[in-house]
């Protein structure tokens, strides 16, 4: 039997741990990569470099792959359609993928099925975001470029018409969103198979520093059941509505009142799942894996009472190598992740994970671990 060919669009870090989840599995992996330095080019031995916005570099690639899928959003979907038509599988498909590409269009889908969300409309001009602001109850709102934003890019808190200019000159559609009271954010995971099979991981919480997660722990502390569970139905009967298949990371908001609001979808792995790599019994890597080729999911279920995750961050300290000694002796349980990125100031350049039963010691030792590669502590 020949093990299929799964072909990568994108080389970053996701590109590197599905490729890792699909080692032990004897699957061959193909990578379309922006350059030969991006983090999943550095190892998976087969890599075309290339740009994925040109449908003729896309078919090239594809020729061999058994099925395509995405470590990021970005591919134009007339693209992906063109794909399909060649006969080759796409997963998650153009008409699902479209949702996490476009924040319009997930607003309109989202609104169309039930979902709760914060209240939202595309608008036209600065004058025009001032008038959503009035029907929501005043200012400050949310304006976001409904393509091309992430980690806190592409969004702006306006708190009155003459802030609301910026967002307009990206020179696509802006929507408004009513700035919601929460209490923290939530993300509910789940991975969904081309027959329907889906599993659902336990909700987490995401902790954002200036707009970039900065801490998940899993599960959320202090989630009722009832919430929990409303979330993580909430997630399965999106990606059925929408048809993902794949990995599904649904963000939410907890209110004040006790509701839930989706905040933002992806259909990739996230970054509220790299604590699954250690913490669970099937990673969120490895059941993107088994998804996108139809096969049977594995177990989403948690390994300790506690996981925590903490990204770590360029700084001013760029050989983090010399960190490990002392992480490593300080924290036997430690588990590191590097993803072979030059280290600069405020980019994501790893992780770290660690679990146990007591919840203030497991963070305290991702926060530990963490702020010592970055240079941020030296003791």
């Amino acid at each position: 039997m020949t093990f299929p060919v799964v072909g990568m669009v994108g080389g970053g870090q996701l590109a590197r741990m599905t490729h890792e989840a699909g080692i032990p599995l004897g699957l061959k992996f193909k990578l379309l990569s922006d350059t030969p330095q991006d983090s999943a080019a550095q190892v998976v031995s087969e890599v075309v470099i290339g740009d994925y916005r040109d449908l003729d570099t896309l078919r090239a690639f594809a020729r061999g792959c058994d099925v395509i899928t995405f470590d990021h959003e970005h591919v134009p979907t007339e693209h992906l359609r063109a794909l399909e038509a060649d006969g080759i599988p796409v997963r998650p498909g153009p008409d699902a993928l479209v949702h996490a590409q476009d924040k319009g269009v997930m607003r309109a889908r989202l609104a169309e099925i039930g979902a709760p969300c914060p209240r939202n409309r595309i608008v036209s001009d600065p004058a025009d975001a001032a008038a959503f602001a009035e029907e929501v109850g005043g200012f400050p709102v949310i304006l976001k470029t409904v393509r091309g934003g992430y980690d806190g890019k592409g969004v702006w808190v306006v708190r009155s018409e003459a802030d609301a200019a910026d967002p307009f000159r990206a020179g696509v559609p802006v929507l408004a969103e009513e700035k919601v009271d929460f209490v923290r954010e939530l993300a509910a995971n789940i991975v969904r198979s081309p027959h329907g099979q889906a599993v659902a991981y336990p909700v987490v919480e995401s902790i954002q520093v200036d707009g970039v997660c900065d801490t998940v722990i899993a599960p959320a502390p202090d989630l009722s059941e009832e919430l929990a569970g409303e979330a993580q139905q909430l997630a399965l009967r999106i990606a059925a509505e929408l048809d993902v298949v794949g990995h599904l990371a649904v963000e939410l908001f907890e209110t004040r009142d006790g509701r839930i609001l989706v905040n933002e979808l992806a259909m990739r792995p996230h970054n509220s799942g790299h604590w699954t790599q250690d913490g669970a019994i099937t990673s969120q890597f490895a059941n993107h894996v088994r998804a996108v080729l139809d096969l049977p999911l594995g177990d989403p279920r948690p390994r300790a009472p506690w996981t925590v995750m903490c990204n770590v961050l360029g700084g001013d300290y760029p050989d983090m190598y010399q960190g490990y000694l002392h992480c490593m002796a300080r924290d036997p349980q430690l588990k590191i992740h590097m993803y072979g990125k030059d280290v600069k100031p405020g980019r994501k350049v790893g992780h770290v994970n660690t679990y146990g039963d007591d919840l203030a010691d497991v963070r305290e030792r991702a926060r530990h671990a963490a702020d010592y590669l970055r240079g941020t502590i030296t003791e």
